[in-house]
């Protein structure tokens, strides 16, 4: 399996990166034209299979509250498909029936829980307990191209409405690779770093300092060791622009963070950077005509979406309030660690009693309640 990761903050930009185009004031017939022509560049495809609330061929309305499935998966070009492919990143992204909010909720991808029995029509998968990011892997299993996306993300599906009873509204996969072209139009991205963060990925070599490989790593990306002679990049505490570059390796970093909080460390980097991403975006996208027609195709091109029925243009359009400082993340186990050993399959992460409450408000559409008497779950941005 593939060592690169996709940052849940590209993620989120599958639904709200369009509307960028919305914040510019302009008149609503023109702003249609051009979420259209951006929405064009989008893969569609019918990832959510059976869990699909309607037929692809009906019309399906956008009021009321919306739970869209955010997906991102490590995969290769020409893959063996015996190979298991293992969903990387796993976001609940509600919208309230007022849609003037969004809140992201990231499932740890060790959560151990049930997957269903499923028939992906190659190799049938008897149903059990396994590690969340599993479910993707076994949907997958002996399918290649569009058939093993939509056979992974609807055993997925399946297995987040069996754990939450949400049945998403709609759902996408995202390509990490065409979120670089997102950052590389808007030249770099400012945020403040919450915690001084090296790098496994990208380093210098110390006689030379032409960039290389810091550290080498094992099969399933954690550190094997240090090449010697080489100096990981830094990314220190602090205020800090990032280039293209720096921007998608530090929020890939899980195992040489100050404070060693590993995954949860990273998936609050991750949303750290989406907000700040968003507003460079509305900040230097909205007003650069020169801009605003690369971003919308750069984000239009990393995405494969299952719109429930909904067209994106109408999606959008019911998004319009959700601006970047209105989009809430929420943290589960409160950001840290609560693990268990299972035999045959390692160490996993057990969902809290508040965590699994706050998917409840989620499937309730009660979150601002929730939060309300719950504000420890909102992750610092």
């Amino acid at each position: 399996m593939s060592k690169r990761r996709t940052p849940r903050w590209a993620l989120v930009l599958v639904w709200v990166g369009a509307l960028l185009v919305v914040g510019s004031g302009g008149a609503v017939a023109a702003m249609k034209a051009t979420v259209s022509s951006a929405t064009r560049t989008v893969t569609k495809q019918n990832l959510l299979g059976s869990v699909r609330k309607a037929p692809e061929r009906e019309h399906v309305s956008v009021t009321g509250a919306k739970n869209i499935l955010l997906v991102g998966v490590d995969t290769r070009k020409n893959q063996d498909p015996s190979a298991l492919t293992r969903s990387d990143s796993i976001i609940l992204l509600h919208i309230p029936a007022s849609h003037d909010a969004g809140y992201m909720v990231s499932l740890p991808r060790d959560s151990y829980v049930s997957i269903p029995k499923y028939d992906n029509g190659a190799v049938p998968y008897p149903g059990g307990k396994a590690k969340i990011n599993a479910a993707f892997a076994f949907g997958s299993r002996g399918l290649t191209g569009p058939k093993a996306l939509s056979g992974g993300f609807e055993l997925l599906a399946l297995t987040v409405k069996k754990l939450t009873g949400i049945t998403p509204d709609a759902g996408a996969i995202i390509d990490f690779e065409g979120f670089a072209d997102v950052v590389k139009v808007l030249g770099k991205v400012c945020m403040y770093v919450d915690e001084t963060t090296k790098s496994v990925h990208k380093g210098r070599n110390n006689k030379t300092g032409e960039p290389t490989v810091p550290y080498k790593l094992n099969t399933d990306g954690t550190i094997r060791h240090k090449i010697s002679g080489t100096t990981p990049n830094t990314y220190k505490k602090g205020d800090h622009c990032f280039n293209p570059t720096e921007a998608l390796d530090f929020v890939r970093q899980r195992d040489l963070l100050e404070n060693g909080d590993y995954d949860y460390g990273r998936q609050r980097h991750q949303q750290q950077f989406l907000r700040a991403l968003m507003k460079q975006a509305v900040d230097d996208g909205l007003s650069s005509p020169q801009k605003l027609p690369g971003l919308l195709q750069a984000v239009g091109k990393t995405m494969t979406v299952d719109d429930g029925g909904i067209p994106l243009e109408d999606w959008v359009f019911a998004m319009r309030e959700v601006k970047p400082d209105e989009l809430v993340t929420l943290k589960t186990n409160d950001g840290e660690f609560h693990s268990d050993e299972i035999p045959g399959i390692g160490s996993v992460e057990i969902l809290t009693e508040l965590s699994l409450q706050m998917l409840k408000a989620v499937r309730n559409d009660d979150l601002a309640a929730f939060i309300r008497s719950h504000p420890e779950v909102v992750a610092q941005t």
